[in-house]
């Protein structure tokens, strides 16, 4: 078979010209999936087990995207299934929450090999997960970088990188020279240790890095030969979350930069065929399917999407 996703077809390797996964939306032809992790402990508005932040859905659905939420504690089939059906992942995991792509057949990685582009992207704890899978170790470290906007100190590869490329030079400027990038992690990897890791040099190209006044760390980088994007910095926070905190820009450059990004990542799904087979299967995928909750206009993440 010739579909990229035909599950049938993956699984029993079949060669048919025929396929039942013919369905393709013609109202939105992208659609995103994004990982939900366990309940953060103490978390008083929690049900079930699972959540997702609503701004890392906004952030895809205001540059034209679907979401389609990953939920844990699925079957191989199910997530089989949801690999085949989107056209790319943003992850936002914590470190101890396995990926659960990891139990397909074909992972996006050798998917990719095969000539499936099917692009990742990691924010804040999503970069830290794709650097442990890709080094096979944590070589993160502890950076004063929680509750701070920092500028990108950009590197020479970042004006022909794939991500920053497109932007424009007005930007890139504004990313380079204002206090624009939202950072809440106290986990970085730092240029140090990056260096030192064969693995992550020969995997990831560094465009942009940043110091917290005793450590530089890399805050974005793009793997060299496939789709995969990291940013140690939250895109999603300056248009959609209100928290009182330093660290939180609400400029009209910070809005942008959340745009482009989201943009720039759509960009790259659209690049595949993945599809649903059905309407059906489609409308029952989606987000719309959830409501989210509104958790305080001064909580960490203003509304959340609860799972089972």
């Amino acid at each position: 078979c010739n579909c990229s996703k035909c599950i049938k077809c993956v699984k029993s390797s079949s060669t048919s010209s025929s396929c039942a996964f013919t369905y393709k939306s013609v109202t939105s032809p992208c659609f995103l999936g994004v990982l939900a992790q366990e309940n953060l402990p103490g978390d008083q508005f929690a049900r079930g087990s699972s959540y997702i932040a609503a701004s890392y859905v906004k952030y895809l659905e205001g540059a034209g995207a679907r979401v389609v939420p990953i939920r844990i504690n699925r079957t191989e089939e199910e997530y089989v299934n949801i690999f085949y059906s989107i056209n790319g992942i943003k992850m936002a995991l914590h470190l101890t929450y396995l990926n659960p792509l990891n139990v397909n057949p074909r992972s996006p990685l050798q998917a990719n090999d095969a000539g499936d582009y099917f692009p990742i992207w990691g924010t804040c704890q999503g970069f830290q997960q794709l650097s442990v899978l890709t080094a096979n170790k944590n070589l993160l470290t502890l950076t004063d970088t929680k509750a701070v906007a920092l500028p990108l100190t950009l590197t020479p590869a970042a004006q022909s990188s794939r991500l920053f490329r497109s932007f424009p030079k007005d930007l890139l400027q504004s990313l380079a020279e204002e206090n624009i990038t939202s950072n809440f992690h106290s986990w970085s990897l730092s240029l140090q240790n990056y260096s030192r890791n064969a693995k992550l040099k020969r995997f990831y190209k560094i465009l942009s890095t940043n110091n917290d006044g005793k450590k530089e760390f890399i805050s974005t980088m793009e793997a060299y030969r496939y789709p995969f994007y990291a940013v140690q910095w939250h895109p999603e926070k300056s248009p959609f979350e209100w928290i009182d905190k330093p660290g939180m820009v609400h400029s009209s450059s910070a809005v942008r930069a959340s745009f482009y990004t989201a943009s720039f990542f759509i960009s790259e799904a659209m690049k595949n065929h993945h599809h649903f087979s059905s309407p059906l299967e489609e409308e029952r995928a989606l987000i719309y399917n959830f409501s989210p909750v509104f958790r305080g206009i001064h909580a960490v993440f203003v509304q959340n999407y609860y799972f089972d």
